[in-house]
């Protein structure tokens, strides 16, 4: 029920940032700039402030963050297409597998300023990446586990979308940061951004293999079902719980030390540096993209010392 809640909010979201694709280019005739994320998930609600603030420094811009409506290559690429027909000047795009999307996202690169963020397609013609190091934030969560497990154990991955970019990443940072260790990575089960598969996937495990003494959620809603599956089990505090993202949930696990800590991002950033980044470019200043192309916002480690000053900080920047 509560996944089911989480997800209307994002649907009323997205029709609050903007209506269809078609109604893109408005009265007005001032050019647009589209942000196109990879699903429905709260995750994103820290961009749709991020881009709220730019708009406000970007007048002579409509700028719109885009929901897909399900996860899938297909779904999302009518969506770009949708909006460079109705003339949107730049897209960012967290692309839901840039491996099998290559022709699609050159062809979007070919009609309207392409930059990626969050998970990077770097064998297209994007402009640029803007977001994290998923390397480094996989390190980051081999780092969590380390200290939290001394004397080693198992980890069970889960994750959205195994295809992409930022997954795969995420898993190679942190199994080359477990290397060496007593720690190993076994496995890690995808769930296409399906939040009741998600929590299914951890409650299959706890069945399956007893042996596993850690979890890591690698997507921003993945912890947050593993903790309801280790609560509904009575095996909170039992099992090591990594976390990625802030999800409130996560954020009181970690508070409550169920969850040892938690890789965060900056979608915020992403949104807000990247509107703008688009809009110089547009603007034929192109001096704000570097020569790979890769602008990278760190991620960081939020423990228990931590997170009530970084929540509350979470909320000043949405204005809440």
């Amino acid at each position: 029920m509560k996944s089911m809640i989480r997800n209307a909010s994002v649907a009323a979201a997205a029709l609050a940032l903007g209506l269809s694709a078609s109604a893109t280019v408005r009265a007005d005739d001032k050019p647009t700039l589209a942000f196109v994320v990879n699903g429905a998930s709260d995750f994103w609600k820290a961009a749709e402030a991020g881009v709220k603030k730019a708009q406000g420094e970007l007048p002579d811009y409509n700028l719109e963050l885009k929901y897909p409506e399900q996860s899938s290559v297909a779904i999302q690429q009518r969506l770009m297409d949708d909006l460079v027909t109705a003339g949107v000047k730049g897209i960012m795009v967290s692309a839901v597998d840039p491996k099998t999307s290559t022709d699609g996202l050159n062809k979007i690169a070919s009609e309207t300023a392409l930059f990626t963020t969050d998970s990077d397609a770097p064998q297209t013609k994007r402009v640029a990446y803007i977001g994290s190091s998923n390397v480094d934030a996989g390190k980051q969560a081999a780092e969590i586990a380390k200290k939290a497990m001394p004397d080693g154990g198992k980890c069970l991955g889960f994750v959205g979308l195994l295809g992409a970019d930022n997954a795969k990443e995420r898993i190679q940072g942190m199994k080359d940061g477990l290397a060496g260790s007593k720690i190993e990575l076994v496995d890690v089960r995808g769930d296409d951004i399906d939040q009741a598969r998600a929590k299914k996937n951890v409650e299959d495990a706890l069945v399956a293999s007893p042996d596993i003494t850690c979890m890591v959620g690698f997507y921003s809603y993945n912890t947050p079902r593993i903790y309801e599956a280790l609560r509904d089990a009575g095996k909170l505090g039992q099992i090591t719980v990594v976390g990625f993202d802030d999800d409130p949930i996560t954020l009181g696990g970690v508070k409550e030390g169920t969850v040892a800590a938690t890789v965060v991002q900056q979608p915020f950033e992403w949104a807000y540096q990247g509107m703008k980044l688009m809009a110089s470019y547009l603007k034929g200043d192109k001096s704000g993209i570097p020569e790979k192309g890769l602008i990278i916002i760190p991620t960081k480690i939020i423990g228990k010392d931590d997170v009530d000053a970084y929540a509350a900080n979470l909320k000043a920047m949405q204005g809440k």
